[in-house]
């Protein structure tokens, strides 16, 4: 039924051989959106291209402009493992974002490429809007205070 082999080093050396290439030595990375933005927004010409030759190299936009339908916007984010002293947490590797402004005509006016760096450097506005729905009524209100006192008592 079992075969003996006399030389069981040869047998341990293939499965070594064979094994070992399928380990990958690289870091796991989560990416979302374009890989190789910076590389492919290279081969747009602004006064060149127009938008069908941006969807045969990106793809659909990940965001068009609510106010403006001739500005595209294209997105990459890699996560890596963090080393040790992270934990394992995911790490921030490349945060890439692209800019496609198009003409009335559809040809390709101006192209901004943010990189990490330059993201970070952008400032936000600190305004808030209120949302009057998310606003309780009185009797909500009440009827929750009412519960809270209630569930309070009962430790």
């Amino acid at each position: 039924m079992f075969i003996k082999i006399k030389n069981h080093s040869y047998i341990k050396l293939f499965l070594i051989l064979v094994i070992l290439p399928a380990c990958q030595l690289q870091d796991p990375d989560k990416n979302h959106g374009i890989l190789f933005l910076e590389n492919r927004s290279n081969k747009l010409t602004i006064n060149n291209n127009n938008k069908n030759d941006v969807v045969k190299i990106f793809g659909h936009p990940h965001y068009i402009s609510i106010n403006d339908e001739d500005t595209w916007v294209y997105f990459e984010r890699i996560l890596s493992k963090g080393k040790y002293h992270k934990l394992g947490k995911h790490t921030l590797k490349e945060n890439n974002t692209l800019v496609l402004k198009f003409d009335k005509y559809g040809v390709l006016e101006k192209k901004q490429f943010l990189s990490k760096t330059d993201i970070k450097k952008l400032k936000f506005s600190a305004k808030t809007t209120e949302y009057e729905l998310s606003k309780k009524s009185f009797v909500e209100s009440f009827l929750q205070s009412v519960k809270q006192k209630m569930y309070g008592r009962k430790k």
